[in-house]
């Protein structure tokens, strides 16, 4: 019997049999998962630690810690580095869920969605020391509604940060704070619209909400192509286009980098047709086996808008994005922030700045890089040797891989098998219009799962494979 130490009493009796048809490591997870679901274990609980339940049950250590990083990959269990593990809140959202309805949709077992950090890194004792200190600082009046640009304190603080981390020129006078990318690119698809702006290019593939947001805006959404070389500057010319939304750092959900012909040429076609781009510089702090390619706008900052937020590298629940704007459209992006909200949450604003300026972003995007290119490389070693018949696009930068299959494999087939088991992942239909052929790819992100399960969910999604492949 395994007893938890805290005031809570863990009345957990767990067994191990070699003689089960399941796993050691199947078992260990089949009990603790349904112990946690019928409540015997509730949120904060402490379990055992791995060296513990490991001589308790006779069994190696390398199997409980598998086991735990399976249930910390699902969500039951909330696994940092120094701590014993703890029962998650995120078990108890799920416990409620069940006892008010049957579930709609069963608990991934692997998550390989794409675009998502691992939120449970989040700094938060540096994230609390910068909110106390800015609800230290802030006076009277920084807790008004203020400049619906952004609290000065933040601009100045991204301006110095954009321009040292990603050569972006920015004067603090022409960013716009916003809640988030989303945001961003909505106020200027709207100052585009008032300002006479029809139509406006998105790549192909690209988000599918970047295409909503411009015709809730008014503007009419026309697909460029994307190569090898990113954008298609050809296409672009052809498109009659008043502007283009792009992510020459890092295409997503491709992975591609803009070359620097496209780069040239972008620009050319840019001053040719009085146009303006909006640079999504989509995850590109977080690269691995090449040095920083440098934001386009510093190229040409009267024709490039710079958007960026920290969703990607501290969490998406800090909803707070950047604008770096062109002087011919500040005025109509800050009137459309204005007619948005009024101004992003200020109080987060000064923390944010606190935060920047004592290099506390620096610090923790060091530590994710390393951890995320540890996840990576499990991912494509893990890829390597489970589906050997895979090409594995954009390992360089970002958050995902981008893995495409022989031309014979069905996309939605696998996807569907995947479903089954309970693997989370996208493919490229996700991102593309059906219209357009292309081989059949999966988007596999890496950021929220540990080695071990990344390394397990790879071997389910393989069998997934060859279940599509068997049906076909």
């Amino acid at each position: 019997m395994a007893l938890d130490e805290t005031s809570q009493p863990l009345e957990l009796l767990l067994s191990a049999s070699r003689d089960s048809s399941r796993t050691l490591g199947a078992q260990i997870e089949d009990q603790l998962r349904q112990t946690i679901r019928d409540g015997a274990l509730r949120p904060g609980a402490r379990v055992p630690s791995t060296r513990d339940l490991a001589r308790q049950l006779g069994v190696s250590r390398r199997v409980v810690v598998d086991a735990y990083a399976q249930l910390g990959a699902e969500g039951y269990l909330s696994l940092r580095q120094g701590a014993r593990p703890r029962v998650s809140d995120a078990a108890a959202v799920a416990s409620e869920a069940r006892a008010g309805a049957a579930s709609t949709s069963p608990t991934a077992r692997f998550d390989f969605r794409p675009s998502a950090p691992d939120v449970s890194t989040f700094p938060r004792a540096a994230w609390l020391r910068s909110l106390r200190r800015a609800l230290a600082t802030m006076t009277d009046a920084d807790l008004g509604y203020g400049d619906p640009r952004g609290a000065e304190v933040l601009r100045h603080a991204l301006a110095d940060y954009l321009g040292r981390v990603r050569g972006v020129v920015a004067d603090p006078e022409h960013i716009v704070v916003t809640s988030g990318y989303t945001q961003g690119l909505g106020v200027v698809c709207h100052a585009l619209a008032a300002a006479g702006a029809q139509r406006i290019a998105l790549e192909d593939p690209s988000n599918p909400e970047d295409g909503l947001i411009a015709a809730r805006a008014g503007l009419e959404p026309v697909l460029i192509g994307v190569d090898e070389a990113g954008t298609r500057i050809d296409e672009l010319e052809r498109a009659d286009a008043d502007a283009v939304v792009l992510t020459p750092a890092h295409q997503h959900p491709t992975g591609v980098v803009l070359s620097g012909e496209r780069r040239t040429a972008l620009l050319a076609w840019l001053r040719a047709s009085d146009a303006l781009a909006i640079e999504d510089d989509y995850d590109a702090e977080y690269r691995y086996d090449r040095a920083a390619i440098g934001a386009l706008q510093g190229l040409d900052p009267d024709r490039v808008i710079y958007a960026g937020s920290a969703s990607k590298t501290l969490a998406p629940a800090l909803r707070i994005g950047w604008l770096v704007v062109s002087p011919s459209i500040l005025d109509a992006v800050s009137h459309q922030k204005l007619l948005a909200d009024r101004g992003t949450a200020r109080i987060e604003q000064h923390a944010f700045a606190d935060f920047l300026t004592r290099g506390e972003l620096d610090r923790h995007l060091r530590r994710m890089r390393a951890r995320y290119r540890s996840r990576r490389d499990a991912l494509i070693d893990a890829l390597t040797q489970a589906l050997p018949e895979t090409t594995v696009l954009g390992a360089a930068a970002g958050l995902h891989l981008t893995v495409q299959l022989p031309d014979s494999d069905n996309e939605p087939a696998i996807r569907e098998e995947a479903h089954d088991r309970r693997i989370q992942l996208e493919t490229m239909s996700d991102y593309r219009p059906a219209s357009r052929g292309r081989p059949p790819t999966l988007l596999l992100g890496y950021a929220q799962m540990p080695e071990p399960a990344i390394r397990a969910g790879v071997h389910e999604l393989a069998k997934a494979v060859q279940a599509a492949r068997t049906h076909a």
